[in-house]
């Protein structure tokens, strides 16, 4: 089993697609097939079935998968060791949701910058694959979490901090002036929210269930500035935590309503798989992303602990 099959293997089950994984892997269509041949040829059984102009992953081609990419983040793994050592250098790769990323981690990466100018960050867009089998794979090196808790044993994590979560709208919306909201009154609202699963909106969607109420308007975003326009348009109320809504709230543009439910936080996480070689390079960030993002009432440095 060579290491040129497992990548282009990688690349097809990723693309379905025989030319753009030529393309990918800068060979000739006849070659990627030749490979995958050779390495259905080698497991006994096939990986791709293809029909008509339709390729799809066999069962066997799902299960081997996962071995596959985490083979060759290994080898990746094992390169970086050998070639850079214990110097901060080379390739990054980190997941953070467009809150952390815009609001939080703009003057975290002016230090890191400065500071180790031979690391290559590289910000992956959010995926359909869980978290942790991107991290368990290799695809990144580090992910940042919005939640009350990280639950899986495989892997490792830090409390960053906890943001405060508001509803918000414009000065003109009559919840505003009220001086307590209560889930009832959100019944007939247009609520504009971030996808179901988001961490701080499950805080919303928990306290409106216990009180039995469904919202008859609710629109998703998967982008917290999409929110933050519409609720300027007065399209309705946005939830988002109090960091990304500062500037306009200082500027009176946005106004937080008086939530009679409960408080409402998330705690920020940083992960990384409890069995990955930590890099000299995800030692210096995790050590910048301390620094800067560590609540003063925190501990100076809380221990990493293996969940």
């Amino acid at each position: 089993m060579e290491v040129r099959q497992l990548q282009t293997f990688c690349v097809l089950a990723e693309e379905l697609n025989f030319t753009r994984t030529a393309e990918r892997v800068h060979t000739v269509q006849s070659n990627v097939t030749s490979q995958i041949k050779a390495l259905e040829a080698e497991l006994g059984l096939p990986l791709f079935d293809r029909l008509a102009k339709r390729v799809v992953l066999t069962e066997a081609g799902r299960r081997f998968r996962p071995y596959a990419e985490k083979a060759l983040a290994a080898m990746e793994q094992g390169a970086r060791a050998v070639k850079f050592g214990t110097e901060p250098a080379g390739p990054l790769h980190i997941y953070a949701p467009e809150s952390v990323l815009t609001y939080r981690l703009p003057e975290v990466l002016k230090l890191f910058r400065k500071r180790y100018p031979r690391v290559e960050l590289i910000f992956r867009p959010e995926s359909a694959t869980p978290l942790c089998a991107e991290l368990e794979c290799g695809k990144i090196d580090l992910a940042i979490s919005m939640s009350d808790s990280v639950d899986a044993e495989q892997l490792s994590s830090v409390r960053m901090r906890s943001e405060d979560v508001y509803l918000f709208a414009t000065p003109d919306h009559p919840l505003v002036a009220a001086k307590k909201v209560y889930p009832k009154d959100l019944v007939d609202q247009t609520l504009l929210l971030t996808e179901t699963g988001c961490g701080y909106r499950k805080k919303l969607d928990l306290q409106l269930a216990a009180a039995n109420i469904r919202p008859q308007h609710i629109t998703e975003f998967s982008s917290v500035e999409a929110i933050k326009q519409c609720v300027t348009a007065g399209l309705g109320i946005g939830l988002l935590p109090e960091v990304v809504i500062a500037a306009e709230l200082k500027r009176k543009q946005f106004v937080l309503m008086n939530w009679h439910a409960g408080k409402m936080t998330i705690g920020t996480h940083v992960l990384w798989h409890k069995d990955k070689w930590v890099s000299a390079a995800m030692e210096a960030f995790l050590e910048v992303l301390k620094a800067k993002l560590q609540q003063a009432s925190a501990p100076l440095l809380l221990q990493e602990r293996a969940i």
